[in-house]
């Protein structure tokens, strides 16, 4: 995957999250800014989304800990590089946790 073609999938995967998280019926700020998106739970703490472009990757900073995603161009998604976890299923528990919000990602 080149670095434009990275990047596009970081910008369609923000893009997204963002219209979910703005549409849906919950306590959640959206903030987006430098290629980074930030959601502030109504408890005050973050979740931070970052593209890592020198090793194509979008990380994702929760309380539980930092998680880093590969996109699977097979399955046209991103997957955690831990244990290949889908990032929706990584988001819906991380919202699940940190902000006590039931939140579908369908990612």
């Amino acid at each position: 995957m080149t670095e434009s073609e990275f990047n596009d999938r970081v910008d369609e995967t923000l893009i997204t999250l963002e219209d979910l998280l703005e549409e849906a019926d919950s306590d959640l700020d959206v903030e987006s800014h430098g290629g980074m998106l930030t959601i502030v739970c109504e408890n005050g703490s973050q979740v931070i989304f970052t593209r890592q472009p020198p090793v194509k990757q979008l990380w994702v900073a929760a309380r539980n800990g930092g998680h880093h995603f590969d996109f699977d161009a097979q399955a046209q998604r991103w997957l955690r590089d831990t244990d290949k976890a889908p990032l929706a299923e990584v988001l819906n528990e991380i919202f699940r946790i940190q902000a006590d919000e039931d939140l579908t990602f369908p990612l």
